[in-house]
């Protein structure tokens, strides 16, 4: 650090020069000529305190280690409290001896005179008060090490071994390391020209193999070495690498698969099967089949989504290019339903807001909800309001979707959003600062599930309900991989990567039952719930690979909402049958399991504290679990229909929609006192008291005209931002900021 130190000090002193803040300059010099820390040199800072010893300067030696004790030490863990008091012990104790050989007694009394309120209470300075007494302490036992060399180049060499890990360990600022990453970008860079001029080769290579080989079925893969290791390469990179894993996977002969094998190793393959008629994936895959002569590369792909979105506005052109006759009458007829919807509910809006006056905006308009159970007030419909525990910054309209929304995450970061609605296209947008989009994706295969897959921030997992799940590359705008999950369960309900990034969880369930695709059908009864059969099952995020299958007792059944806790040792999921399992994931089986709801669990998640544990089911309730007490019920609300589901929206010629729920219905905010919840207007605003006895409704989002289907808070940075998604497709984006009381 010490050649950063002095690097970065040139760069300083070249930047002030250069920018005329000559009185800077000389302030700078001279704090540099009065720096304490000697440029971080331990060299300096040990001849520091030696120096303070020969010039007999006790009052400089004591102060200089009080600023390094201040300074340096202080920030250190407990546990290295006993090193630096050695440390302390053996200056001074140096300090004695050197003052005895130099016959310098005096300074020794003087020593004591100081110190003796803060020695004469330690077992080991109880013999040293002696020290200038005695007429030839060299010769003395007790003192006799101390008087050598070797002890001496003990504790300086000792002294110097400390501060030099002390300052390779301590955190530093962003510019001085600078020179450091400067050279890591340039090795980065070189191993990276290597790496494409090999992938050249191996594309010529393939090349050539294809016009040799013919279509074959394909491979269970692994995913490749720069997915595992979350390196971020370009388009073409990527480009190469998917024609690579294309043209591997149609090779049979031996003669191929031995030049590959060095590159990507293959997993065992399935036994022969021809490749799929249609654009849609059997149940029963268990990995991607990737025809050869068939498949348009990624520039053609890319090419044919621009020209679905140009032509968006003729239907039978979009309808043509995405499916089969009978599937593409029926999207047809659900576009054509959807536009007379979204033209009545803005007309509907046109006329409240034309009786209303001069209304106010959605965010500022009082609310009127049902009231819940156990002491949750209304907002007040006249006279002055309270003080409201959020101020609104800003509220903007995300609208590239064109149909209900799914799901809508942000991730770690707080920069980006990632959203699914029903028709399968997933958008990637990002928050920070202008609001554009930076993917985007079609799938053809319905989706019913989306993650983030890392913290990094650039791949999504997708679930689908053909029994596959995806692993989309945001940056490069690809699809990395695709894996079968489960042929008997097709249904991917949902989806939780452990916050250590190196597993994700996927619940993987059978196909609907009818009490989901009516919902006057009632699906729970008195005694049990909907009896749905489902999986839970542990993957390897870097190798994509299946680890374990967890036990669910008493019968297998779907899973459709997963959780982790801040660490990942603990997953908290709901399920069909109306039960909360909370597993131990070091142990990796069910610690704790409870009936929850009547009916169906929709959203599962931890506490701020993680000693609690909140639901939302399909009986309309809001409950509070003690994860301490299995069981144990610590509140309990009772929610607005429009917060829980199932959400419908009605429109012309008796068309209704209808869609269960699929993603977060709750989110809290950065020390869990509020929580965001759906309504048919908005997102709302409950505060939660401390001693769960009430839950008040304190601030209405508003914005939409359909109701809100998924909700998210992100409190990455200062200012929450609160994501509203609803069946209209449109998302609101909602900043506020926390007045503090």
């Amino acid at each position: 650090m010490t050649s950063a130190v002095e690097r970065t000090d040139d760069l300083v002193r070249e930047y002030l020069t250069f920018r005329g803040f000559t009185n800077t300059l000389k302030h700078f010099e001279a704090d540099v000529k009065a720096d304490r820390e000697k440029g971080f040199r331990v060299d300096r800072i040990v001849e520091q305190l030696l120096q303070y010893i020969q010039c007999y300067d006790l009052n400089g030696m004591l102060d200089y280690w009080a600023y390094l004790e201040r300074r340096l030490f202080s920030r250190l863990e407990d546990v290295y409290r006993p090193t630096i008091h050695k440390l302390k012990t053996s200056l001074f104790r140096y300090y004695l001896v050197y003052t005895v050989q130099t016959s310098r007694t005096d300074k020794a009394h003087e020593f004591f005179q100081k110190q003796a309120a803060e020695l004469q209470n330690q077992a080991e300075w109880k013999e040293w008060f002696a020290l200038p007494f005695i007429p030839t302490p060299e010769g003395n036992p007790t003192f006799a090490t101390y008087f050598s060399r070797q002890w001496a180049d003990t504790f300086t060499v000792s002294l110097h071994n400390f501060l030099s890990v002390l300052f390779q360990c301590m955190p530093v600022p962003t510019i001085l390391s600078f020179e450091a990453e400067c050279q890591r970008i340039l090795q980065v860079q070189e191993e990276n020209e290597v790496l494409r001029q090999k992938l050249f080769a191996l594309q010529a290579e393939t090349h050539r193999m294809r016009k040799e080989v013919e279509d074959g079925p394909s491979a269970h893969h692994r995913l490749p070495h720069y997915v595992s290791n979350m390196d971020r390469l370009g388009d073409s990179e990527l480009d190469m690498v998917s024609s690579q894993r294309s043209s591997s996977l149609a090779v049979q002969s031996q003669k191929t698969s031995g030049f590959l094998s060095s590159l990507l190793p293959q997993s065992k393959k399935p036994t022969p099967r021809p490749p799929p008629q249609t654009s849609v994936s059997s149940p029963t895959q268990t990995a991607t089949v990737l025809p050869m002569k068939k498949e348009p590369t990624n520039s053609q792909k890319a090419k044919e989504v621009v020209n679905v979105t140009k032509e968006a506005k003729s239907s039978q052109n979009v309808l043509a290019a995405v499916g089969t006759p009978e599937a593409n009458l029926a999207r047809q007829r659900r576009l054509q339903e959807r536009k007379e919807l979204l033209s009545k509910t803005s007309s509907q809006s046109i006329e409240k807001k034309n009786e209303a006056g001069d209304a106010e905006s959605d965010a500022g308009r009082p609310e009127i909800h049902c009231d819940l159970a156990e002491g949750v007030t209304r907002t007040p419909s006249g006279g002055e309001k309270p003080e409201q525990p959020f101020i609104v910054l800003s509220q903007e309209e995300y609208g590239e979707h064109h149909s209900s929304i799914m799901h809508c995450r942000v991730d770690c970061s707080g920069r980006r959003v990632a959203s699914l609605d029903v028709d399968g296209v997933i958008k990637v947008w990002s928050i920070d600062g202008i609001m554009q989009t930076k993917a985007s994706s079609i799938s053809k295969s319905a989706l019913l599930s989306l993650e983030w897959a890392t913290k990094r921030d650039r791949l999504l997992l997708l679930g689908s309900e053909v029994g596959t799940v995806r692993l989309y590359d945001t940056e490069a705008k690809k699809n990395l991989c695709e894996i079968g999950i489960a042929d008997d369960m097709p249904r991917i309900l949902s989806l939780a990567c452990n916050p250590s990034g190196t597993s994700f969880v996927c619940s993987a369930a059978a196909p609907s039952s009818p009490s989901h695709l009516d919902p006057a059908i009632p699906s729970f009864g008195e005694n049990g719930g909907n009896q749905v059969p489902g999986k839970l099952l542990l993957w390897d995020t870097k190798t994509m690979k299946q680890q374990l299958q967890y036990f669910l007792e008493p019968v297998p059944i779907a899973i459709n909402c997963t959780s982790f806790n801040h660490n990942g040792n603990l997953l908290v999921t709901g399920a069909a049958d109306g039960f909360i399992r909370l597993f131990d994931m070091q142990q990796h089986q069910c610690a704790m399991s409870w009936k929850a709801h009547k009916g169906e669990v929709y959203s599962v998640d931890f506490s701020y504290d993680e000693n609690a544990v909140y639901s939302i089911g399909e009986d309309g309730k809001f409950i509070q679990w003690n994860i301490h007490k299995s069981g144990q019920k610590v509140s309990e609300y009772s929610l607005p229909p429009d917060a829980t589901g199932p959400f419908m929206l009605s429109g012309y010629s008796g068309y209704k929609q209808v869609q269960f729920p699929r993603g977060r219905l709750f989110a809290f905010d950065s020390e869990g006192n509020y929580m965001l919840t759906c309504s048919s207007t908005g997102g709302v605003i409950y505060k939660l008291n401390n001693d769960g006895s009430s839950m008040e409704s304190c601030l209405s989002l508003g914005g939409h005209r359909a109701p809100v289907v998924t909700v998210d808070w992100s409190t990455a940075v200062e200012c929450g931002t609160c994501v509203t998604a609803s069946m209209d497709g449109k998302i609101r984006l909602t900043t506020l900021l926390a007045q503090k009381s």
